[in-house]
């Protein structure tokens, strides 16, 4: 009866919310462009000024206990900063596209109201980068945060909406689950027009069993190439950022990286040089046993400082050492260092060749992250195509930080967002880095062609065939 009781709460509690929403979205359903982005652009201002980033950075740090300040400020400041600039000149009122040689124009209309899901690991940004996003398309937008990020994100909720009442905009626009449970969250996916998640496997696959149609993302578990062409400092210090940005919280932080034979000693001295420190023998099965708990990783050790890990492992770390390397061998569930571990632990794999990299890659993304997302250090570009050609992945950073790269820097041309899709390989319906464009339907008008196509003679169309059968 309780239980029936709290359901009818939450209930209440996001339909109520959900009429402020579509309330709120009509009201700028006939908004022009130029006030829409407007709109986004203080949305970001209100959060990403140097005070505000500060204060967020700091508070989102103190709240979850996941990550850095330097990674969540770089985040909110910067990121935010960077997917503003990656969609404002973008079209999303009226007509968006307009295809001449079908004759096709495309109109971009409002969804209606998006359900979105907020992990724990990336909270000070998502927030601000899935609500633009749907702004951008005059969308309203409810988030519902992870309970361990639920003061930062009200925080930041709160933020935004203010900057929309100030230019004149209805604050329910955006709307946060202030108090967060599992029932009100599906509710909200109930409800909602399109929900938009990013978070854990188990709440991406509650998205698609929800009924409403649902962008989700892939278990990431990046594993990256250096082969025999690498600029190896270059390498090993890009895989250092990537591997220690915000403590490894994001999903797309280099878990396993496989280096060609005929460099690896000479390798594992610069990621050692940039701070890693190798964990063999004893030593790894103490570090396995912190790391994972009954098979699932231990939620105390995501994103912690590395001498926090070896401390609860009783391991002895260097002063210095900022990321641990494990030597492994082998993929799947007996070797669970090759799986997803959002800490700054990465496998160390031998491998001889693209071809043994290509083969191993493959081998760990079957057991955890396919579809997600690969790197590769390399100026051979027969290597990098062969890798990207013959891996099961949506993206590959080409000497690139991967953690910092694959959802859009300054120095790629990557959509900006926290959301990835990963293809049918990862349990997805898209591919690409999910943007506005996901969060707006399209009608497209058709008229006819100055000239009729002609279906042309069968010796010309089924000429390479005929006669073969």
């Amino acid at each position: 009866m309780e239980d029936n009781q709290e359901l009818i709460e939450a209930r209440q509690e996001i339909e109520e919310m959900m009429a402020r929403a579509r309330a709120a979205q009509a009201q700028i359903d006939d908004y022009s462009q130029e006030q829409v982005n407007e709109l986004i652009t203080a949305m970001v201002w209100a959060v990403a000024r140097e005070d505000r980033s500060e204060e967020i950075a700091q508070f989102t740090v103190e709240e979850t206990q996941l990550g850095n300040y330097a990674g969540k400020y770089l985040k909110i400041h910067r990121k935010t900063r960077a997917t503003l600039m990656d969609i404002i000149d973008d079209k999303s009122v009226g007509v968006i596209e307009e295809d001449p040689e079908r004759n096709i124009v495309k109109i971009a209309k409002p969804v209606g109201v998006i359900g979105a899901l907020s992990p724990s690991t990336n909270p000070e940004a998502t927030p601000v980068i899935k609500a633009i996003s749907a702004v951008k398309g005059r969308n309203a937008i409810i988030v519902a945060p992870h309970p361990r990020a639920k003061l930062t994100n009200k925080k930041i909720c709160d933020y935004m909406r203010e900057a929309i009442v100030a230019l004149g905009g209805p604050a329910d626009l955006v709307q946060s689950i202030d108090v967060p449970s599992l029932d009100k969250t599906n509710e909200l996916m109930r409800q909602c027009d399109r929900v938009l998640a990013t978070g854990g496997e188990a709440m991406v696959t509650a998205a698609y069993s929800s009924g409403t149609p649902a962008l989700g993302v892939g278990v990431g578990n990046a594993v990256i190439t250096v082969d025999d062409s690498a600029d190896l400092d270059e390498a090993a210090e890009k895989i250092r950022t990537s591997k220690t940005l915000d403590l490894a919280a994001s999903c797309s932080s280099d878990n396993s990286v496989l280096v060609f034979e005929s460099i690896y000693d000479k390798f594992l001295d610069k990621l050692k040089h940039e701070g890693g420190f190798v964990i063999d023998g004893e030593d790894k099965q103490k570090l396995q046993g912190v790391i994972w708990k009954d098979g699932y990783l231990n939620p105390d050790i995501v994103a912690q400082h590395a001498l926090t890990i070896t401390g609860k492992a009783g391991i002895d770390l260097p002063e210095g050492k900022q990321f641990l390397i494990i030597p492994e061998t082998g993929a799947g569930p007996d070797y669970p260092f090759s799986g997803e571990k959002l800490t700054v632990t990465m496998a160390l794999y031998k491998v001889k060749d693209i071809d043994e990299a290509i083969e191993m890659t493959n081998r760990i993304q079957a057991y955890q992250g396919q579809g997600h997302s690969c790197g590769i250090y390399s100026y051979n570009d027969e290597n990098i195509l062969k890798l990207a050609s013959a891996t099961r992945t949506s993206r590959v950073m080409v000497n690139q930080p991967q953690a910092a790269s694959n959802s859009g820097n300054l120095w790629n041309g990557m959509r900006q967002t926290f959301s990835l899709g990963c293809g049918s390989w990862g349990g997805n319906s898209i591919n690409h880095n999910i943007t506005w464009r996901d969060l707006v339907n399209e009608t497209w008008v058709s008229k006819p062609l100055a000239k009729t196509k002609e279906i042309p003679s069968d010796e010309e169309l089924f000429g390479s065939v005929m006669g073969k059968f």
